[in-house]
């Protein structure tokens, strides 16, 4: 018989996590959530795909997420502990406290929108808000490439968002794409794909994840004349692609609050953020206040005042979604400011 077995490693196992077993866990077996659902979860192990046993409290949708690292037992499948997580994508809905979880443990972000209408700088920002919280690595993936006369507008427009960002331009249905997307796709490496409906992410997971798959995600079309697409990824799944990584892709996301995200805004906007300490008042809003340097900035052509403009109204959400309190902690939440759950 052929052992199709795997190391941990190559399912994106670290030190992170094998530092947290504890001395009587050593006969639980790590395996990795591929898929969540309501009533039940299944995982990546070392052997292959599992359905695992939930214990009696567990609410699936909001204690895991794709990508968590989970201890089971080997015979009876039952989830005994989730590990604390590296790094966690998570967000609120329009009225709702809660928090919605959206993968774990991913290193890199792929923020993807197309060469087309639905090209969006103050849509992409709150993207990029997101992945800095989280302190996980961002990249714009342009898709449609092909179907434009000149591509480096769109590429220009996508790396003036933040300092230092990565923008790739590609075709999500071409193997060259693969080949575009490799230096972050290695083994035992995660990304996850976020953007609207319609920008070809599930086209570009089919693409990373070639021909083999077992169930290839469904791929929808554009309206033509305001480039929004149809919801075709409908649940959170995590997927083998070439290179030895994986991939975890989203439901579309149009409208996207955001919520306690200060640092992610601060790195965001950091040439906002590096002058304001120039400011004549430290509690300067940089609006009406004489001796600020944001303002002057902007008088002098250094500052674009469209990235003022959303700055403010992305702060001035930021501060109206955010509780006061700030969010809960969990109890396996990893010391310091930026706790992992």
């Amino acid at each position: 018989m052929t052992d199709h077995s795997v190391s941990l490693a190559s399912l994106g196992w670290s030190k992170f996590f094998s530092d947290q077993l504890e001395s009587l866990e050593t006969d639980l077996v790590p395996m990795r959530v591929s898929t969540v659902h309501r009533a039940r979860l299944t995982a990546i192990s070392q052997t292959g795909q599992v359905k695992l046993t939930l214990p009696t409290a567990a609410s699936t949708t909001a204690d895991f997420a794709v990508g968590d690292w989970v201890l089971v037992h080997p015979q009876t499948h039952l989830l005994q502990r989730r590990l604390a997580r590296k790094t966690l994508l998570e967000r609120r809905t329009a009225g709702n406290r809660a928090r919605q979880l959206g993968a774990a443990n991913i290193d890199t972000l792929f923020i993807v929108t197309s060469c087309n209408a639905d090209f969006n700088s103050a849509r992409l920002e709150r993207y990029l808000a997101l992945a800095n919280e989280a302190q996980i690595n961002p990249v714009i993936v342009l898709t449609k490439a092909d179907t434009v006369s000149d591509v480096r507008e769109y590429e220009h427009r996508a790396a003036a968002l933040q300092r230092g960002l990565i923008v790739v331009a590609l075709n999500a249905r071409s193997a060259d794409a693969i080949t575009a997307l490799a230096p972050w796709c290695g083994v035992g490496q995660t990304v996850a794909l976020v953007g609207s409906s319609g920008v070809g992410k599930s086209t570009l997971v089919n693409t990373l994840a070639g021909a083999e798959q077992e169930l290839p995600q469904q791929t929808g079309g554009i309206r033509e004349h305001d480039a929004k697409g149809r919801h075709t990824t409908t649940s959170r799944s995590l997927h083998a692609i070439a290179g030895g990584g994986w991939v975890i892709d989203t439901p579309g996301i149009r409208t996207l609050h955001v919520s306690d995200v200060d640092f992610g805004i601060d790195t965001l906007f950091a040439e906002i953020t590096e002058l304001a300490p120039l400011c004549r008042f430290r509690d300067c809003t940089h609006a009406h206040e004489p001796g600020c340097a944001v303002h002057a900035a902007v008088a002098e052509g250094t500052l674009d005042p469209e990235r003022l403009t959303r700055w403010r109204k992305l702060r001035e959400e930021n501060r109206d979604n955010t509780p006061e309190q700030g969010r809960p902690r969990g109890s396996n939440s990893m010391p310091g400011r930026r706790n992992r759950r």
